[in-house]
Protein backbone atom coordinates (compact mmCIF):
# COMPACT_ATOMS: atom_id res chain seq x y z
CA UNK A 1 0.00 0.00 0.00
CA UNK A 2 2.87 2.49 1.00
CA UNK A 3 4.03 1.58 -2.68
CA UNK A 4 1.22 2.64 -4.29
CA UNK A 5 0.46 5.97 -2.11
CA UNK A 6 3.82 7.13 -2.87
CA UNK A 7 3.15 6.76 -6.94
CA UNK A 8 0.12 8.43 -6.86
CA UNK A 9 1.90 11.59 -4.70
CA UNK A 10 4.71 11.25 -7.03
CA UNK A 11 1.87 11.21 -9.87
CA UNK A 12 0.80 14.39 -8.77
CA UNK A 13 4.07 16.72 -8.28
CA UNK A 14 4.54 15.05 -11.99
CA UNK A 15 1.36 15.89 -13.75
CA UNK A 16 1.14 19.57 -11.99
CA UNK A 17 3.77 21.45 -13.53
CA UNK A 18 3.33 19.44 -16.50
CA UNK A 19 -0.71 20.64 -17.01
CA UNK A 20 0.25 24.30 -15.72
CA UNK A 21 2.38 24.82 -18.43
CA UNK A 22 0.93 22.90 -21.36
CA UNK A 23 -3.03 22.64 -20.56
CA UNK A 24 -3.60 25.76 -17.90
CA UNK A 25 -1.48 28.56 -19.71
CA UNK A 26 -3.19 28.41 -22.59
CA UNK A 27 -5.92 29.05 -21.39
CA UNK A 28 -4.26 31.88 -19.53
CA UNK A 29 -3.20 33.11 -23.17
CA UNK A 30 -6.49 32.70 -24.49
CA UNK A 31 -8.33 34.18 -21.96
CA UNK A 32 -6.40 37.54 -22.33
CA UNK A 33 -6.09 37.73 -26.30
CA UNK A 34 -3.13 35.53 -27.33
CA UNK A 35 -3.37 34.60 -30.46
CA UNK A 36 -4.18 31.00 -31.39
CA UNK A 37 -0.71 30.79 -33.28
CA UNK A 38 1.71 31.96 -30.66
CA UNK A 39 -0.21 29.69 -28.00
CA UNK A 40 0.86 26.96 -30.57
CA UNK A 41 4.16 28.24 -30.63
CA UNK A 42 4.49 27.43 -26.56
CA UNK A 43 3.33 24.12 -27.07
CA UNK A 44 7.19 23.51 -28.20
CA UNK A 45 8.47 24.09 -24.47
CA UNK A 46 7.29 20.53 -24.23
CA UNK A 47 10.20 19.66 -26.22
CA UNK A 48 12.37 19.93 -23.00
CA UNK A 49 10.39 16.53 -22.16
CA UNK A 50 11.03 14.91 -25.28
CA UNK A 51 14.56 15.73 -25.20
CA UNK A 52 15.20 14.60 -22.07
CA UNK A 53 17.11 11.43 -22.58
CA UNK A 54 20.10 14.26 -23.66
CA UNK A 55 20.44 14.53 -19.81
CA UNK A 56 19.02 11.40 -18.30
CA UNK A 57 22.41 10.27 -17.73
CA UNK A 58 22.89 12.48 -15.65
CA UNK A 59 20.11 11.06 -13.69
CA UNK A 60 21.84 7.26 -13.84
CA UNK A 61 24.99 8.66 -13.17
CA UNK A 62 25.22 10.85 -10.36
CA UNK A 63 23.05 11.87 -7.41
CA UNK A 64 22.64 15.20 -5.77
CA UNK A 65 25.12 15.82 -2.87
CA UNK A 66 23.86 16.25 0.70
CA UNK A 67 20.05 15.04 -0.60
CA UNK A 68 21.44 11.67 -1.89
CA UNK A 69 20.92 11.16 1.75
CA UNK A 70 17.29 10.25 0.55
CA UNK A 71 18.62 8.16 -2.23
CA UNK A 72 19.92 8.74 -4.98
CA UNK A 73 16.64 9.15 -7.50
CA UNK A 74 14.97 11.07 -4.35
CA UNK A 75 18.00 13.41 -4.16
CA UNK A 76 16.88 14.75 -8.23
CA UNK A 77 13.29 14.18 -7.24
CA UNK A 78 13.55 16.99 -3.97
CA UNK A 79 16.15 19.27 -5.87
CA UNK A 80 13.54 19.10 -9.08
CA UNK A 81 10.86 19.85 -6.78
CA UNK A 82 12.53 22.90 -4.70
CA UNK A 83 13.28 24.35 -8.50
CA UNK A 84 9.80 24.06 -9.87
CA UNK A 85 8.36 25.73 -6.84
CA UNK A 86 10.75 28.59 -7.19
CA UNK A 87 9.61 28.83 -10.68
CA UNK A 88 5.97 28.80 -10.64
CA UNK A 89 6.47 31.61 -8.03
CA UNK A 90 8.00 33.59 -10.93
CA UNK A 91 5.79 32.87 -13.48
CA UNK A 92 2.92 34.06 -11.55
CA UNK A 93 4.35 37.48 -11.03
CA UNK A 94 4.23 37.28 -15.39
CA UNK A 95 1.78 39.40 -17.55
CA UNK A 96 1.34 37.42 -20.79
CA UNK A 97 0.17 41.04 -22.59
CA UNK A 98 3.27 42.94 -21.47
CA UNK A 99 5.86 40.58 -21.70
CA UNK A 100 5.01 37.12 -23.25
CA UNK A 101 9.01 36.53 -23.65
CA UNK A 102 9.15 36.76 -19.25
CA UNK A 103 5.88 34.20 -19.14
CA UNK A 104 8.08 32.07 -22.10
CA UNK A 105 11.54 31.88 -19.63
CA UNK A 106 9.67 30.54 -16.66
CA UNK A 107 7.77 28.58 -18.56
CA UNK A 108 10.37 26.80 -20.23
CA UNK A 109 13.07 26.67 -16.62
CA UNK A 110 9.49 24.58 -15.43
CA UNK A 111 9.51 22.21 -18.26
CA UNK A 112 12.85 21.56 -17.78
CA UNK A 113 13.04 20.67 -13.93
CA UNK A 114 10.47 18.93 -14.42
CA UNK A 115 11.86 16.96 -17.15
CA UNK A 116 14.23 15.75 -15.08
CA UNK A 117 11.96 15.30 -12.05
CA UNK A 118 9.84 12.43 -14.43
CA UNK A 119 12.99 10.97 -15.17
CA UNK A 120 13.97 10.49 -12.10
CA UNK A 121 10.11 9.27 -10.94
CA UNK A 122 10.01 6.89 -13.47
CA UNK A 123 12.98 5.28 -12.64
CA UNK A 124 11.94 5.46 -9.09
CA UNK A 125 8.97 3.40 -10.03
CA UNK A 126 10.67 0.52 -12.26
CA UNK A 127 13.29 0.06 -9.73
CA UNK A 128 10.67 0.23 -7.00
CA UNK A 129 9.24 -3.60 -8.09
CA UNK A 130 9.30 -6.01 -10.66
CA UNK A 131 7.36 -6.07 -13.67
CA UNK A 132 4.39 -8.16 -12.67
CA UNK A 133 3.51 -4.94 -10.46
CA UNK A 134 4.54 -2.40 -12.89
CA UNK A 135 1.13 -2.47 -14.06
CA UNK A 136 -0.84 -1.33 -10.83
CA UNK A 137 2.47 0.70 -10.00
CA UNK A 138 1.16 2.87 -13.28
CA UNK A 139 -2.16 3.03 -12.39
CA UNK A 140 -1.61 4.49 -9.25
CA UNK A 141 0.48 7.07 -10.50
CA UNK A 142 -1.98 7.98 -13.17
CA UNK A 143 -4.63 8.45 -10.60
CA UNK A 144 -2.28 10.81 -9.03
CA UNK A 145 -1.32 12.66 -12.24
CA UNK A 146 -5.19 12.98 -12.73
CA UNK A 147 -5.85 14.54 -9.42
CA UNK A 148 -2.56 16.75 -10.45
CA UNK A 149 -4.88 17.92 -13.73
CA UNK A 150 -7.83 18.68 -11.72
CA UNK A 151 -5.93 20.22 -9.49
CA UNK A 152 -4.07 22.60 -12.40
CA UNK A 153 -6.98 23.03 -14.98
CA UNK A 154 -10.14 22.37 -12.84
CA UNK A 155 -9.54 24.23 -9.49
CA UNK A 156 -7.04 26.92 -11.07
CA UNK A 157 -9.53 27.99 -13.25
CA UNK A 158 -12.27 28.89 -10.99
CA UNK A 159 -9.75 30.20 -8.46
CA UNK A 160 -8.29 32.85 -11.61
CA UNK A 161 -11.30 33.71 -12.41
CA UNK A 162 -12.45 34.45 -8.86
CA UNK A 163 -9.16 35.88 -7.88
CA UNK A 164 -6.39 36.64 -10.74
CA UNK A 165 -3.99 33.86 -13.05
CA UNK A 166 -1.30 35.60 -10.85
CA UNK A 167 -2.62 34.32 -7.40
CA UNK A 168 -4.18 30.71 -9.27
CA UNK A 169 -0.15 29.95 -10.06
CA UNK A 170 1.19 31.00 -6.65
CA UNK A 171 -1.19 29.21 -5.00
CA UNK A 172 -0.07 26.08 -7.54
CA UNK A 173 3.25 26.54 -6.13
CA UNK A 174 2.42 25.43 -2.70
CA UNK A 175 0.90 22.33 -3.77
CA UNK A 176 3.90 20.99 -5.55
CA UNK A 177 5.52 20.69 -1.97
CA UNK A 178 3.09 17.81 -1.54
CA UNK A 179 5.20 15.82 -3.32
CA UNK A 180 7.90 15.59 -0.52
CA UNK A 181 5.57 13.74 1.71
CA UNK A 182 5.48 10.98 -0.74
CA UNK A 183 8.79 10.92 -1.00
CA UNK A 184 9.00 9.70 2.75
CA UNK A 185 6.42 6.95 2.34
CA UNK A 186 8.40 4.05 0.97
CA UNK A 187 12.38 3.58 0.45
CA UNK A 188 14.21 3.26 -2.48
CA UNK A 189 14.13 0.19 -4.39
CA UNK A 190 17.61 -1.77 -4.79
CA UNK A 191 19.13 -2.32 -8.41
CA UNK A 192 21.32 -4.50 -8.30
CA UNK A 193 21.09 -5.00 -12.11
CA UNK A 194 22.11 -1.12 -12.78
CA UNK A 195 25.37 -0.72 -14.53
CA UNK A 196 28.21 1.29 -13.46
CA UNK A 197 29.28 3.27 -16.66
CA UNK A 198 31.07 6.62 -17.43
CA UNK A 199 28.81 9.81 -18.41
CA UNK A 200 29.27 9.32 -21.89
CA UNK A 201 28.93 5.23 -21.85
CA UNK A 202 25.46 6.13 -20.13
CA UNK A 203 24.36 7.80 -23.92
CA UNK A 204 25.93 5.23 -25.93
CA UNK A 205 25.40 1.90 -23.59
CA UNK A 206 21.41 1.80 -23.34
CA UNK A 207 20.81 2.44 -27.03
CA UNK A 208 23.14 -0.36 -27.80
CA UNK A 209 21.81 -2.70 -24.94
CA UNK A 210 18.36 -1.76 -26.57
CA UNK A 211 19.51 -2.91 -30.02
CA UNK A 212 21.44 -5.87 -28.44
CA UNK A 213 18.07 -7.11 -27.49
CA UNK A 214 15.62 -6.98 -29.86
CA UNK A 215 18.22 -6.29 -32.89
CA UNK A 216 18.27 -3.48 -35.44
CA UNK A 217 14.93 -4.36 -37.60
CA UNK A 218 13.10 -5.39 -34.57
CA UNK A 219 13.86 -2.21 -32.49
CA UNK A 220 13.27 -0.02 -35.51
CA UNK A 221 9.44 -1.26 -35.57
CA UNK A 222 9.15 -0.64 -31.75
CA UNK A 223 10.20 2.62 -31.81
CA UNK A 224 8.00 3.54 -34.77
CA UNK A 225 4.64 1.93 -32.56
CA UNK A 226 6.16 4.02 -29.57
CA UNK A 227 6.85 7.18 -31.68
CA UNK A 228 3.03 7.07 -33.05
CA UNK A 229 0.90 5.63 -30.90
CA UNK A 230 0.20 9.20 -28.93
CA UNK A 231 0.34 11.63 -32.13
CA UNK A 232 -2.95 12.08 -32.00
CA UNK A 233 -3.73 13.53 -28.49
CA UNK A 234 -0.09 14.94 -28.42
CA UNK A 235 -0.93 17.05 -31.35
CA UNK A 236 -4.62 18.30 -30.28
CA UNK A 237 -3.63 18.54 -26.65
CA UNK A 238 -2.82 22.34 -27.22
CA UNK A 239 -5.64 23.44 -29.19
CA UNK A 240 -8.55 22.02 -26.40
CA UNK A 241 -8.95 24.59 -24.20
CA UNK A 242 -8.46 27.69 -26.90
CA UNK A 243 -10.92 25.48 -28.25
CA UNK A 244 -13.22 25.43 -25.52
CA UNK A 245 -13.14 29.31 -24.92
CA UNK A 246 -13.94 30.04 -28.56
CA UNK A 247 -16.91 27.84 -27.83
CA UNK A 248 -18.03 30.59 -25.47
CA UNK A 249 -17.73 28.55 -22.20
CA UNK A 250 -17.01 30.28 -19.42
CA UNK A 251 -13.42 29.86 -17.43
CA UNK A 252 -15.77 28.30 -14.71
CA UNK A 253 -17.73 26.07 -16.81
CA UNK A 254 -14.79 24.68 -17.92
CA UNK A 255 -13.41 24.45 -14.26
CA UNK A 256 -16.21 23.15 -12.57
CA UNK A 257 -17.74 20.93 -15.31
CA UNK A 258 -15.70 19.79 -17.95
CA UNK A 259 -12.27 19.31 -16.24
CA UNK A 260 -14.24 17.57 -13.51
CA UNK A 261 -15.80 15.66 -16.30
CA UNK A 262 -12.23 14.75 -17.94
CA UNK A 263 -10.75 13.66 -14.58
CA UNK A 264 -13.50 10.81 -13.43
CA UNK A 265 -13.55 9.33 -17.08
CA UNK A 266 -9.52 9.89 -16.82
CA UNK A 267 -9.79 7.68 -13.35
CA UNK A 268 -12.03 5.02 -14.66
CA UNK A 269 -10.22 4.70 -17.80
CA UNK A 270 -6.59 4.26 -16.52
CA UNK A 271 -7.92 1.53 -13.64
CA UNK A 272 -10.20 -0.21 -16.65
CA UNK A 273 -6.61 -0.21 -18.90
CA UNK A 274 -4.85 -1.85 -15.80
CA UNK A 275 -7.56 -4.44 -16.02
CA UNK A 276 -7.52 -4.62 -19.72
CA UNK A 277 -3.84 -5.18 -19.69
CA UNK A 278 -4.53 -8.35 -17.41
CA UNK A 279 -7.40 -9.97 -19.05
CA UNK A 280 -6.49 -8.99 -23.06
CA UNK A 281 -3.00 -8.55 -22.73
CA UNK A 282 -0.80 -6.14 -24.20
CA UNK A 283 -1.44 -6.13 -27.99
CA UNK A 284 -5.47 -6.19 -27.67
CA UNK A 285 -5.01 -3.31 -25.12
CA UNK A 286 -2.69 -0.92 -27.50
CA UNK A 287 -5.00 -1.60 -30.75
CA UNK A 288 -8.03 -1.01 -28.41
CA UNK A 289 -6.91 2.58 -27.05
CA UNK A 290 -5.77 3.59 -30.90
CA UNK A 291 -9.13 3.12 -31.92
CA UNK A 292 -10.82 4.63 -28.59
CA UNK A 293 -8.33 8.05 -29.41
CA UNK A 294 -8.88 7.85 -32.89
CA UNK A 295 -12.95 7.67 -32.57
CA UNK A 296 -12.98 10.58 -29.48
CA UNK A 297 -11.08 12.92 -31.57
CA UNK A 298 -13.64 13.06 -34.39
CA UNK A 299 -16.53 13.37 -31.94
CA UNK A 300 -15.02 16.94 -30.80
CA UNK A 301 -15.98 18.08 -34.62
CA UNK A 302 -19.54 17.33 -33.54
CA UNK A 303 -18.90 19.89 -30.93
CA UNK A 304 -17.51 22.08 -33.28
CA UNK A 305 -20.57 22.64 -35.53
CA UNK A 306 -23.19 22.65 -32.82
CA UNK A 307 -24.82 25.26 -30.89
CA UNK A 308 -22.46 25.46 -27.81
CA UNK A 309 -24.29 22.86 -25.26
CA UNK A 310 -22.13 21.92 -21.82
CA UNK A 311 -23.98 18.63 -22.20
CA UNK A 312 -22.77 17.79 -25.25
CA UNK A 313 -19.19 18.87 -24.66
CA UNK A 314 -19.34 16.99 -21.31
CA UNK A 315 -20.26 13.92 -22.83
CA UNK A 316 -17.79 13.93 -25.73
CA UNK A 317 -14.87 14.91 -23.00
CA UNK A 318 -15.59 11.98 -20.94
CA UNK A 319 -15.14 9.90 -23.98
CA UNK A 320 -12.15 11.18 -24.89
CA UNK A 321 -10.45 11.14 -21.11
CA UNK A 322 -11.51 8.00 -20.82
CA UNK A 323 -9.86 6.77 -23.80
CA UNK A 324 -6.76 8.67 -22.65
CA UNK A 325 -7.27 7.01 -19.20
CA UNK A 326 -6.64 3.57 -21.19
CA UNK A 327 -4.41 5.04 -23.29
CA UNK A 328 -1.96 6.71 -20.42
CA UNK A 329 -1.63 2.76 -18.44
CA UNK A 330 -1.68 0.60 -21.43
CA UNK A 331 1.09 2.84 -22.79
CA UNK A 332 3.12 2.87 -19.54
CA UNK A 333 3.27 -0.64 -19.61
CA UNK A 334 4.56 -1.36 -22.99
CA UNK A 335 7.13 1.07 -22.02
CA UNK A 336 8.14 -0.54 -19.12
CA UNK A 337 8.49 -3.70 -21.09
CA UNK A 338 11.01 -2.33 -23.32
CA UNK A 339 13.63 -1.22 -20.18
CA UNK A 340 16.49 -3.28 -19.31
CA UNK A 341 17.16 -2.51 -15.67
CA UNK A 342 20.27 -1.93 -16.46
CA UNK A 343 19.78 1.80 -17.84
CA UNK A 344 16.29 2.33 -15.97
CA UNK A 345 16.27 6.23 -16.23
CA UNK A 346 18.20 6.44 -19.42
CA UNK A 347 16.36 3.50 -21.39
CA UNK A 348 12.96 4.93 -20.36
CA UNK A 349 13.46 8.56 -21.30
CA UNK A 350 14.79 7.49 -24.43
CA UNK A 351 11.48 5.46 -25.19
CA UNK A 352 9.36 8.64 -23.87
CA UNK A 353 11.20 11.16 -25.83
CA UNK A 354 10.57 8.71 -28.99
CA UNK A 355 6.97 8.89 -27.90
CA UNK A 356 6.42 12.46 -26.91
CA UNK A 357 9.02 13.97 -30.07
CA UNK A 358 7.62 13.44 -33.06
CA UNK A 359 3.79 14.83 -31.23
CA UNK A 360 5.43 17.64 -29.88
CA UNK A 361 7.15 18.61 -32.94
CA UNK A 362 3.91 18.52 -35.09
CA UNK A 363 2.00 20.34 -32.10
CA UNK A 364 4.21 23.63 -32.13
CA UNK A 365 1.95 24.10 -35.44
CA UNK A 366 -1.21 22.83 -34.23
CA UNK A 367 -2.46 27.01 -34.06
CA UNK A 368 -1.11 27.60 -37.62
CA UNK A 369 -2.72 24.67 -38.36
CA UNK A 370 -6.55 25.27 -36.73
CA UNK A 371 -6.53 29.00 -37.65
CA UNK A 372 -5.44 27.50 -41.66
CA UNK A 373 -8.47 25.63 -41.19
CA UNK A 374 -10.76 27.92 -40.23
CA UNK A 375 -9.20 30.48 -42.62
CA UNK A 376 -10.91 28.36 -45.66
CA UNK A 377 -13.72 27.47 -43.46
CA UNK A 378 -15.26 30.07 -40.70
CA UNK A 379 -14.12 29.10 -37.28
CA UNK A 380 -16.82 26.16 -36.76
CA UNK A 381 -15.57 23.64 -39.77
CA UNK A 382 -12.09 25.22 -39.30
CA UNK A 383 -11.95 23.28 -35.47
CA UNK A 384 -14.20 20.76 -36.97
CA UNK A 385 -11.83 20.23 -40.54
CA UNK A 386 -8.72 20.55 -37.32
CA UNK A 387 -9.73 17.55 -35.11
CA UNK A 388 -10.55 15.52 -37.81
CA UNK A 389 -7.56 15.60 -39.28
CA UNK A 390 -5.57 15.35 -35.79
CA UNK A 391 -7.91 11.96 -35.34
CA UNK A 392 -6.47 10.36 -38.59
CA UNK A 393 -3.14 10.53 -37.23
CA UNK A 394 -3.65 7.44 -35.23
CA UNK A 395 -3.91 5.17 -37.88
CA UNK A 396 0.19 4.80 -38.43
CA UNK A 397 0.38 3.54 -34.79
CA UNK A 398 -3.06 1.21 -35.43
CA UNK A 399 -1.46 -0.08 -38.95
CA UNK A 400 2.11 -0.66 -37.13
CA UNK A 401 0.39 -2.10 -34.28
CA UNK A 402 -1.40 -4.22 -36.06
CA UNK A 403 1.06 -5.86 -38.45
CA UNK A 404 3.58 -6.83 -35.68
CA UNK A 405 1.45 -8.53 -32.90
CA UNK A 406 4.52 -11.21 -32.16
CA UNK A 407 6.24 -8.14 -31.30
CA UNK A 408 4.72 -6.71 -28.53
CA UNK A 409 3.69 -10.23 -26.94
CA UNK A 410 6.95 -11.22 -26.93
Amino acid sequence: MNKNLTMTGLGFTSGLPYMLIFSTLSIWLRDVGIDLTIIGFFAWISLTYSLKFLWSPLVDRYSIPFLNYFGSRKSWIILMQIFIVIFLICLSNADPVIDIKYLATFAILIALAGSFQDIAIDAFRIELAGIEEQGNLAAYYQFGYRGAILTATSFALIYAENYSWGSAYFLMAALMLTGLIALLITPEGKNNEKSELTFLENFYEPVKDFIKRFNLFVASILLLIVATYRLTDIVMGPMANPFYIDMGFSLTEIGSIVKIVALIASIIGLFLGGILIKKAGLYRSLLFGAFAVMISNVLFSIVAISEPNLNLLSIIVFTDSFSAGIVGTVNIAFLTSLVSKQFTATQYALLTSFMMLPGKVFSGFSGILADYFQSISGADYGWMLFFIFTSMLAIPAIILISLNKSLIQR
